[in-house]
């Protein structure tokens, strides 16, 4: 077990960290052969009611996943055990949920279980990738390569979605922006303008009509369009858990306009930076192929992969296996081959992961700087229209004064 302690030195100065000792009782006298007074020692696993509570409320992001790699990658690199690395990570870490796992995993190492298994009792947190690439890095004796392997591979995943994620903030806002003006527009500014031209009498151009109509729909029915909405909202969520659902909205994703394509090379991207991850650090083909589709987290290219691994089972080259198929594009297949025939499969798969990689990162940007001025036009564009609408008329009426 891992114990927190506080102490004196013999120069009267504070020394606090953490031992291993399989008690209380024997982690005292070990600090005392240190020449250390202790203050406190606790256990390092023990936490608080609440500590516990909010834990279930915690979520374990993609970067702590990131960091933690890194650092267990460091800690093997510097020879220490592996019951030792989950056990101070697990008093180290800031969150709680992530720490009562690291805690567990360091239960089952104590009890005999390899890591790679100890890891898959936690499939939420650790995928079927990163635990076939441990247990690759076990079979190869490269454990602290294989942690730098994923390490990187979840940093560069990492600064991919985070990139999109980030570069997608300000369109969200605009957008966000436009529909708050205009509903504010609709329900508060419009009615009090159209009341004084209906209560002036006169001719109210057909486009006036328009605005006034869909100005008193929001007011009357605003509430069950949004009800409607969140039921549509609800149903495509809950379609996108089903089967056929998936591979419908799936299929969606691919082929619409521009962001189909976006999505493509991300999905390619993902599809040979795992293969090329799991390939270098010693998992084997199939595997790797079969893994990577179980990862894709897209019903058509998870298929396609699965049908890879199932021809190149059947004695099909890669390069072959893939050319069947119109979703992988000729450069990758091209590019698998000439890995194939050189014995760098890994290395060109690498290779082709960072100009996806490079590709997905330039159609973000340009994605996002078309967005961002056809957003501000439409705002514009909007505003100006329904202040037309009404001003028009209204200029009209005082005119006629």
């Amino acid at each position: 077990m891992l114990f927190k302690y506080h102490a004196i030195d013999q120069d009267g100065h504070e020394r606090e960290g953490t031992i291993e000792a399989p008690s209380k009782e024997a982690a005292i006298p070990a600090l005392q052969r240190r020449n250390l007074i202790i203050s406190a020692i606790t256990s390092a696993e023990e936490r608080s009611f609440l500590e516990l509570k909010f834990s279930f409320l915690e979520r374990v992001s993609n970067k702590e996943i990131v960091i933690l790699s890194r650092q267990i990658a460091t800690l093997f690199e510097a020879q220490v055990s592996a019951l030792r690395v989950f056990r101070l990570l697990a008093s180290e870490v800031g969150n709680a949920k992530l720490a009562g796992i690291l805690s567990t995993i360091g239960d089952d190492l104590q009890g005999g279980s390899p890591i790679s298994k100890a890891l898959s009792r936690h499939p939420d947190i650790f995928s079927t990738f990163y635990v076939n690439m441990v247990r690759a890095g076990e079979e190869s004796g490269k454990l602290s390569q294989t942690f730098s392997y994923l390490a990187d591979y979840l940093d560069r995943s990492y600064d991919l979605a985070s990139k999109a994620e980030n570069a997608l903030i300000y369109p969200i806002f605009v957008i966000f922006v436009f529909f708050g003006v205009m509903t504010l527009m609709l329900t508060l500014v419009i009615p009090k303008i159209s009341a004084v031209l209906l209560d002036s009498g006169q001719d109210i151009p057909i486009y006036t009509k328009i605005v006034i109509g869909f100005s008193n729909l929001i007011i009357q029915y605003g509430i069950f369009i949004l009800i409607a909405l969140a039921a549509v909202g609800v149903y495509v969520w809950q379609l996108g858990k089903t089967e056929d659902g998936k591979n419908v909205l799936d299929g969606i994703k691919l082929s619409i306009p521009y962001v189909g394509d976006l999505y493509k090379k991300l999905y390619l991207s993902r599809i040979a930076d795992n293969f090329s991850t799991m390939l270098l650090s010693g998992v084997s083909v199939i595997a790797a192929i079969d893994i990577t589709g179980s990862v894709v987290d897209n019903v058509v290219y998870s298929r396609v992969l699965h049908q890879v691994a199932s021809d190149v089972k059947g004695g099909l080259p890669i390069s072959d296996a893939l050319g069947r198929h119109a979703e992988i594009p000729g450069i990758m297949v091209a590019m698998t081959r000439v890995g194939e025939e050189t014995g760098e499969l890994g290395q060109i798969l690498t290779t082709l992961a960072k100009f996806y990689n490079r590709e997905v990162s330039n159609s973000v940007d340009t994605l996002v700087g078309l967005i961002e001025p056809i957003m501000i036009v439409l705002l514009g564009l909007g505003v100006a229209i329904l202040l037309a609408a009404i001003l028009l008329p209204i200029y009209n009426l005082a005119g006629s004064i």
